[in-house]
């Protein structure tokens, strides 16, 4: 599939969804005129194993300090007061 006008969006919109599955792209036709070209969405990326041990790795490197739910939160008011003043509950 090439080419679909806008009324054949209706009737073979099965045969739309499985061209753009296989990758291809089609061409809106409007009134005997292309206006736009209809194209797959790219896919995600899948996050392997591997992914996650160099997110690991580099977490390590940057050895950053482990921080408690209490002293994230005493650091985020602090710059919520920083930013907006005390007028925020």
């Amino acid at each position: 599939m090439e080419y679909i006008t806008t009324t054949q969006l209706r009737t073979i919109s099965s045969q739309l969804v499985n061209s753009l599955k296989k990758g291809n792209y089609v061409s809106l036709v409007h009134r005997s005129k292309i206006i736009g070209e209809i194209k797959p969405k790219k896919r995600l990326k899948t996050i392997t194993e591997k992914d996650i041990r160099d997110l690991k790795n580099l977490a390590k490197q940057l050895n950053l300090p482990k921080l408690s739910y209490r002293e994230r939160e005493r650091i985020y008011r602090k710059h919520l007061m920083e930013r907006y003043g005390k007028g925020i509950s």
